[in-house]
């Protein structure tokens, strides 16, 4: 087991200067590092909650972005880009290289990238407890009700929804229930070599790599869950399968970006969404002043 800090795993990916340069920082302040910033022709920044960090390191060039993407993927840069469809890679640990640059276009299709300009490493981290105040609103009879987490970007949306996953999973204050997980960016299991990177309990299926539509269908048909989960729910297609799934008995978890039911409202698939009544809660989560919130709502 890695006994190491999130930060100092998604680190390695870092060339060594780079990752020296770290140092000035302090390790209080890299405690609380969200992503790694790369960007060619400046120096590495940290975002840390406050905002972005200038490490004071080395200036960031070809050879940075080449060796970052080759520690990250442990593959030389050009076989690890040609891989790369949705511009990012799960690391070891569950972080996540984003990468920009130019996009090689095929048939309409990206099928890699080249002259790389800038790179965004995501720390990762598991947050536990965060569902268990929640869960009694959550269930029904000892079962599970389809839950929609609302919040704007940054608001830990995806953290609850892993955390609610975990507990479902593990039968906290319930009954343990049968979860799959379409996880079409890896973001909620972080699935790595077959093994997920970060903890989603013991009953617990992920499918990644394909669209959530096509995710959850694959897992309904095949691993008879109880409760489904997709992160961040947008067009029509998202929608329409997340309908579908709750129509086959499954209670459907997922999260989708907004500030209220109003917020929903403006926007056409969301307003079908919830004309549908897939959803029996929702859970409206604000950051403010670096604290967060949550609110649980009926849904008629």
């Amino acid at each position: 087991m890695d006994e190491r800090k999130p930060w100092e795993q998604a680190a390695e990916a870092l060339p060594a200067p780079l990752r020296s340069s770290l140092e000035a920082l302090g390790r209080d302040r890299l405690e609380r590092a969200e992503e790694f910033r790369l960007r060619r022709g400046f120096p590495m920044t940290v975002l840390l909650p406050g905002g972005e960090a200038e490490t004071g390191g080395p200036l960031v060039g070809e050879e940075e972005l080449r060796q970052a993407v080759e520690n990250a993927t442990q593959c030389s840069a050009h076989t690890a880009l040609d891989k790369v469809r949705q511009g990012f890679v799960t690391l070891r640990g569950g972080h996540r290289m984003g990468l920009c640059g130019t996009a090689a276009r095929k048939d309409g299709k990206i099928v890699t990238l080249r002259e790389l300009s800038s790179l965004s490493i995501r720390v990762a981290r598991s947050v536990t407890g965060l569902a268990g105040p929640l869960l009694p609103r959550l269930t029904q009879d000892g079962r599970c009700l389809s839950t929609l987490i609302l919040a704007p970007p940054g608001a830990g949306k995806t953290t609850l929804l892993r955390d609610l996953v975990r507990a479902l999973s593990d039968g906290e204050g319930c009954a343990p229930h049968r979860v799959a997980v379409a996880d079409e960016r890896g973001e909620i299991a972080a699935l790595w070599r077959g093994e997920p990177q970060l903890y989603v309990g013991r009953h617990t299926d992920v499918l990644d790599g394909c669209s959530k539509g096509e995710g959850l269908s694959i897992l309904i048909r095949g691993m008879n869950p109880q409760a489904a989960a997709v992160d961040e729910l947008g067009g029509d297609e998202d929608v329409r399968a997340a309908v579908e799934a709750a129509g086959c008995g499954v209670a459907v978890l997922a999260t989708v970006h907004g500030t209220g039911l109003d917020d929903l409202g403006r926007r056409p698939a969301c307003r079908g969404l919830l004309a549908s009544g897939t959803f029996r809660r929702l859970v409206v989560l604000e950051y403010r002043g670096g604290e967060r919130s949550a609110r649980v709502e009926e849904l008629s």
